[in-house]
């Protein structure tokens, strides 16, 4: 008798105890990706500085989409000839509609291995300890590195939309950077992670000026992006931005091509479900930009690219991800591609392969939001930033509230049901 109760006394408490390894199971702490940005190559004068990194104090300011408890950093030197030598690396809060300057008492030096200096050698990253500043969802994050000395071809996101500061000297600690140089560039940051108690996700944007956010307003994050993780942030579900301006799906344009930074860019941020590939405009647009070519030639750069868009469509689902399909946006009376009928015939092709989900999980069709119903193959003149070919920050706003959140929060073991998209 004693042996039987013995027996149920020692089930339930097995019961109760696996009970709650696995209610502590569901609730531990994740790590997600809550700000990234694509990295490349700035060699050239015009895309540096006018003055030196070395020996100065750099400060950039990143809109993260999610929130935690702590953070790390991911600095990158990826496309460094020489080692990039930090002499400290500080974060803060960043208070808001100050560009610049943090929140009194939120500065917290990092530490890389634990130690506060850290050097990179060419060609590599690093990612930080965890760092204990808990960051609000939608809130900015400033960091600030004291250089020693950076290489000659440093690694930057062009494209930041936000303001940085350059000054000669240690200035790490100072809640307002003085009279230093401003310019709207990231350099040597990569990545912002953040941790959490309840599980965080997020979604990767991966384009070209339109994702990066051509025609967007600095320090205002009004990027199509920026409107999305507003609408996907209650969810706990970050926005990751991987355009590039000027970017090229085939071959370097502007930045490696999609197809070579694909894998890094789009697959490598912890906790992410679906990817939304967004590009092919500087493709179509560059072919005849010079020189005319033939229609064999222009039917030979459609079938390349739903080859790549394949391809990229492939190693996303081999990786656990979905992908969703971004059809592209009008851009006839381009002062800078001066696109012709053939070239818009090109971009309605694709559009057509997009829409028919060949490759994708599903399809947002930017090109319906944005273009103009009365003259088919422009956009609508109330988005149109003035160029032709980039949206205004209302066009941006349309594209953001424009996708389905149904379409993206889809569970990711499952494909779409035909016919579920915007």
């Amino acid at each position: 008798m004693h042996t039987k109760y013995l027996t149920v006394a020692l089930a339930f408490f097995l019961f109760v105890a696996c009970g709650q390894q696995a209610g502590l199971a569901q609730h531990a702490p994740t790590w997600a990706g809550s700000w990234r940005s694509a990295q490349q190559a700035a060699c050239m004068r015009d895309q540096l500085p006018r003055q030196t990194f070395s020996g100065a104090t750099l400060r950039e300011t990143v809109h993260l989409s999610i929130g935690g408890s702590q953070l790390r950093l991911r600095l990158s030197n990826l496309f460094g000839q020489q080692e990039l030598a930090l002499r400290s690396v500080t974060v803060a809060r960043a208070t808001a509609g100050i560009p610049g300057t943090i929140e009194k008492g939120s500065s917290i030096t990092v530490r890389f291995h634990g130690a506060t200096k850290v050097t990179l050698p060419a060609g590599t990253e690093s990612a930080s300890d965890t760092i204990p500043l808990p960051m609000q969802a939608l809130s900015s994050l400033t960091v600030t590195m004291e250089i020693d000395h950076a290489p000659a071809c440093a690694t930057t996101h062009g494209g930041a939309r936000a303001t940085s500061f350059l000054q000669p000297g240690s200035h790490a600690n100072e809640e307002t950077i003085g009279e230093a140089e401003r310019f709207a560039h990231w350099y040597f940051l990569s990545a912002v992670d953040v941790e959490a108690d309840t599980p965080q996700r997020n979604i990767v944007a991966f384009g070209d000026s339109i994702t990066d956010g051509r025609g967007a307003t600095d320090d205002a994050n009004n990027r199509w992006t920026d409107v999305l993780a507003q609408r996907l942030a209650p969810r706990g579900i970050g926005v990751l931005n991987l355009g590039i301006g000027g970017n090229c799906v085939l071959h370097e344009c502007l930045g490696q091509s999609g197809v070579q930074r694909f894998e890094r860019d789009a697959l490598n941020a912890p906790e992410t479900e679906t990817i939304i590939l967004f590009e092919g405009i500087n493709d179509i647009g560059g072919l005849d930009r010079v020189a005319e070519h033939t229609q064999a030639e222009h039917d030979a750069l459609v079938e390349s690219l739903e080859q790549a868009f394949t391809q990229m469509a492939a190693k996303a689902h081999a990786h656990g991800r979905r992908i969703i399909g971004g059809t592209l946006t009008p851009f006839l009376g381009s002062d800078y591609y001066h696109p012709s009928e053939r070239t818009e015939q090109d971009r309605l092709k694709l559009n057509t392969w997009i829409r028919a989900r060949s490759a994708f999980d599903g399809v947002i069709d930017f090109d319906s939001i944005l273009s103009d119903p009365l003259h088919p193959g422009h956009l609508s003149p109330e988005v149109d930033s003035g160029d032709h070919l980039h949206p205004s920050p209302e066009g941006y706003r349309r594209m953001g509230e424009g996708v389905s959140i149904n379409l993206l929060i889809h569970d990711n073991k499952t494909r779409l049901q035909s016919g579920e998209h915007l």
